[in-house]
């Protein structure tokens, strides 16, 4: 089914929070407490989604068709100081039924050359390690960097940063 990417509008969070929240639903059962899953609130994540857009610091890209919006990324320079990078992946989600066509490849690949033609040179993504997405990052010459605990709906489980070295290999 063919597919578009454009920048994020003005009026896509609350199409964004569906797919957030849909998302968490369908990739962190088993991993995430279900009672944290199930309080998540699509209200809640369009208020963040729309003060992220308002700000205009990150780079927020969707991927639509007829139906309407099914994925997103955002990313901007790193958050958080990890070696040489100075680019970080914040977020990707598609819906369950659209993933393994394409899309998130295509979305990973315009963010790295949104963040390149801004002058950052390499991009960090960090994953839950039992987050199905690893083996995604690590198809697109993604590799390990570290990892840190943190706490999820009041459980330790272990993230993990995966980096590319240089945009480059991205575009």
């Amino acid at each position: 089914m063919p597919f578009q990417i454009r920048p994020a509008e003005a009026g896509d969070p609350r199409a964004i929070a569906h797919v957030h929240i849909e998302s968490w639903k369908t990739t962190y059962p088993g991993i995430i407490p279900e009672a944290y899953i199930a309080s998540l609130k699509e209200e809640d994540s369009e208020r963040r989604w729309q003060e992220r857009l308002d700000l205009a610091t990150d780079a927020i890209f969707v991927s639509h068709d007829e139906s309407g919006i099914f994925g997103f990324i955002a990313g901007g320079p790193i958050r958080e100081a990890i070696g040489n990078y100075d680019g970080e992946l914040y977020a990707i989600y598609l819906l369950q039924q659209r993933q393994q066509q394409g899309a998130g490849r295509a979305l990973v690949h315009t963010l790295a050359a949104r963040l390149h033609a801004q002058g950052l040179k390499s991009m960090i993504v960090w994953a839950l390690e039992e987050n199905p997405a690893v083996k995604f990052y690590k198809r697109l010459g993604a590799v390990p960097v570290m990892t840190k605990t943190v706490s999820i709906g009041g459980r330790d489980l272990s993230d993990l940063a995966l980096g590319w070295t240089s945009l480059a290999s991205l575009l």
